[in-house]
C-alpha cells in the first residue's frame, strides 16, 4: 500500500468536488438530446454510448493515474462526511427522470432506427452504470441505502445482483465456485451466460437457504430477490401504462445491454486469479492480489473508485472516497472503460491479459483459476513448470 506522507492535519481530498461527476451520468442522456436538437442528427442519441467507449478511454489516457491514499486515521471522518453519501443518493432521481424521458422519446414516434438504437444503447449505459451506484449503496449497513440499491437495479431488471453480489460473490470471489469470477482462457462470450445464469441461481439459493433457517419458504415478500424484482415490475408496468406496449422491446433491450455492462466489468475484475486452498480445505482469505486494479482517475471518478477493487473486497462496507491503492495488487494496463473494449475482442484480450496472469503467478498454473476446456492448451503452450 502506498504510504501517505502528507500530514493528516493538512490532508484534503483533492477530488472532493470532482466526485460530482459520478452523480451526473444521467445527464449524458440529455446532452444527447441537446446534440440532436442542435444538429438535427439522430446520432446525438448515441452520445452516452460514445462517452463510455470513446471519451472516457481518451480522458483516462490523457489524464493518467492517481495512487494517493487518505491518511488512515482520517478515514472515519471521511466516511462520515455526508456530502459523499448525498452524491450517491442524487444519482437515483436523476436516473429515474432520464429513464422515463427515454421511454417517452421512444413512444413519441419521432425517432428513426438510428435514433432508436442510439437511445437504447445510451439508456443501457445509464442502467449499467446505475448498477455501480447500486453496488456502492448495497454494501452499506443503513437500511435506506440498501433499499435505494434495489431501486437503482429496477431499470435493468437485475435486482438479484443485490443478493448474489453481497452474499455470494464476496464469499466465493476468485474461486471456481464463483460464477462472477472469470477464468484464464475463458472469453467474455463464454463467461456471460455462465455468470448471468449462475448468479441468478446463486441468488435464489442464498435466499431460499436463509429463509429456510427462519422456517419459511422462498415465495415470500421477505425474499430480497422478490422485493427487488417487484420494483422492476412496478416500474416497467407504470411505464408501459403511461407510454404503451410499444416500449416493451426497448425496455427489454436496454436492460440486457445494461446488465451485460456489469458482467463485462465482472469479467475483467478477477480474470485468472485464484485464492488457494488451505490445509483445512477452505480457501484463503481474499487479499489484494486476488483482484485486478486500476488507478486511472477519470474512470474512478465516474465509478466511485470501483477500480480500487482489492480494498473493496477486503473492506466491503468502506465507502468509495476512502478506498485505497495497494502496491501488491495486480494492475490492469488501462482503466475499465478501455479494458471493456479489449474484452469484447477475445484474441486481443488474451494477448493483453494472459501473460499478465502467468507472470503474476510466475508460471505456476496450479495457482491460476483456469477455464477447464482450455487447461490442456495452456499447459501445452506454456509448459507446466513453475517460472523462476
Amino acid at each position: 500500500m502506498t504510504t501517505q506522507t502528507m500530514s493528516p492535519s493538512n490532508w484534503k481530498d483533492s477530488k472532493r468536488y470532482l466526485w460530482i461527476l459520478s452523480a451526473t451520468i444521467p445527464a449524458l442522456m440529455f446532452v444527447g438530446w441537446g446534440l440532436y436538437a442542435w444538429t438535427g442528427s439522430e446520432l446525438g442519441f448515441w452520445f452516452g454510448f460514445v462517452f463510455l467507449y470513446v471519451i472516457i478511454p481518451i480522458l483516462d489516457f490523457a489524464i493518467g493515474t492517481d495512487q494517493e491514499n487518505p491518511p488512515e486515521n482520517l478515514v472515519p471522518v471521511l466516511e462520515d462526511d455526508r456530502y459523499y453519501r448525498v452524491l450517491t443518493y442524487l444519482f437515483i432521481p436523476l436516473q429515474l427522470v432520464a429513464f422515463v424521458w427515454a421511454c417517452w422519446m421512444v413512444s413519441s414516434g419521432q425517432l428513426g432506427w438510428v435514433g432508436l438504437i442510439g437511445l437504447t444503447l445510451s439508456t443501457g449505459v445509464l442502467g449499467g452504470l446505475g448498477i455501480n451506484t447500486a453496488h456502492e449503496l448495497g454494501h452499506k449497513k443503513e437500511k435506506l441505502e440498501r433499499w435505494l440499491s434495489k431501486l437503482t437495479l429496477a431499470q435493468v431488471a437485475y435486482g438479484h445482483f443485490y443478493v448474489e453480489h453481497n452474499k455470494g460473490h464476496h464469499k466465493n470471489v476468485a474461486t471456481p465456485e464463483d460464477p462472477a469470477s472469470s477464468k484464464l482462457g475463458e472469453n467474455f462470450y463464454q463467461f456471460l451466460p455462465r455468470s448471468v445464469i449462475g448468479s441468478l441461481r446463486s441468488a435464489w439459493r442464498i435466499e431460499k437457504e436463509r429463509l429456510a433457517r427462519l422456517g419459511k419458504g422462498p415465495l415470500t415478500l421477505e425474499n430480497e430477490n422478490i422485493q427487488a424484482w417487484l420494483m422492476t415490475v412496478v416500474l416497467w408496468a407504470g411505464l408501459v401504462t403511461a407510454f404503451g406496449a410499444m416500449i416493451i422491446p426497448f425496455l427489454v433491450a436496454q436492460a440486457i445491454y445494461g446488465f451485460s455492462l456489469l458482467e463485462v466489468v465482472n469479467f475483467l475484475e478477477h480474470y485468472g486469479l485464484l485464492r488457494q486452498k488451505e490445509a483445512n480445505g477452505r480457501y484463503e482469505r481474499c487479499r489484494p492480489e486476488h483482484s485486478w486494479n486500476s488507478n486511472n482517475i477519470v474512470t474512478n471518478l465516474f465509478l466511485y473508485q470501483l477500480q480500487r477493487h482489492s480494498d473493496h473486497h477486503a473492506n466491503p462496507t468502506r465507502r468509495y472516497q476512502a478506498l485505497r491503492h495497494f502496491d501488491e495488487a495486480p494492475q490492469l494496463p488501462s482503466g475499465y472503460a478501455s479494458m471493456v473494449l479489449i474484452a469484447y475482442v477475445p484474441p486481443l484480450w488474451r494477448a493483453v491479459m494472459d501473460r499478465r496472469v502467468i507472470e503474476h503467478y510466475r508460471g505456476d498454473f496450479s495457482k491460476m483459476n483456469i477455464y477447464p476446456p482450455a487447461r490442456e492448451k495452456y499447459l501445452a503452450k506454456y509448459g507446466s513448470a513453475t517460472m523462476a
